[in-house]
């Protein structure tokens, strides 16, 4: 078994959407190996593969490799590693990650510019649940020592930039890649975006075309999508 750092928090049909698309997805990655696969969800929202066949070992590694894994409840994390947890909330002080356990970044250590966490979400667009990679800090080090606080990855930070020298994003939770891009044609705006980038099962990345408005594209359709949504720009 694999646990996934993707969860899948909906209800209902949309749940059973969500985990119908999540095979599609798994089968995309290791359709080809040996193997059997279900798809689960855990308590805690965290999405599992149970693989079983004779490429079973080389299968969980792809799919964690894809999608980041859970590993807090199996082995706990080590101080200097990195990993990848969901955005789960945000104060005055940081972010707050889950990784199969609370993983709190301080402000200081989110290295996104100047700015409350607040103002820093708003900046580059965050939604909740969103998958985010990050250098663990918590233990001594090698010497005995106090590693110091967790902080965001720096793979993390380069790609948060990267969102903001586009042509714009708006950033969407509680949807599939499909759902999404649906609601964008049908309101109308099929060619005022690139594409659509998944970011999670439930989190999507919906990039502008050059010259679209991101927060007049979020006006558009967020009255088809009952989401969290924010503006890359």
């Amino acid at each position: 078994m694999v646990v996934l750092a993707t969860k899948c928090y909906v209800e209902g049909d949309a749940r059973d959407r969500a985990l119908d698309g999540m095979n599609s997805l798994v089968a995309n990655d290791v359709g080809e190996l040996d193997v059997d696969w279900r798809v689960g969800v855990r308590d805690d929202d965290f999405v599992q593969v149970d693989v079983t066949g004779e490429d079973a070992p080389v299968a969980r590694n792809v799919l964690a490799e894809t999608w980041g894994e859970v590993t807090a409840h199996d082995g706990g994390l080590e101080a200097g590693e990195a990993y990848v947890g969901t955005l789960e909330s945000w104060d005055d002080v940081g972010i707050t990650l889950d990784a199969g356990v609370d993983v709190f970044v301080p402000a200081d250590e989110l290295g996104l510019g100047v700015g409350s966490p607040q103002q820093v979400v708003e900046r580059f667009g965050l939604v909740q649940h969103l998958p985010m990679r990050f250098v663990y800090g918590g233990g001594p080090d090698a010497d005995g020592d106090e590693a110091g606080p967790s902080r965001l990855a720096d793979a993390e930070r380069d790609r948060l930039y990267d969102w903001r020298r586009g042509d714009g994003r708006v950033n969407v939770n509680s949807a599939t890649r499909g759902e999404t891009r649906a609601t964008v044609n049908r309101a109308g705006h099929a060619q005022d975006i690139v594409t659509v980038e998944r970011l999670g099962l439930l989190e999507q990345s919906i990039v502008c075309a050059e010259g679209t408005d991101p927060p007049g594209l979020l006006a558009a359709i967020g009255s088809y999508l009952p989401a969290e949504m924010r503006c890359v720009v």
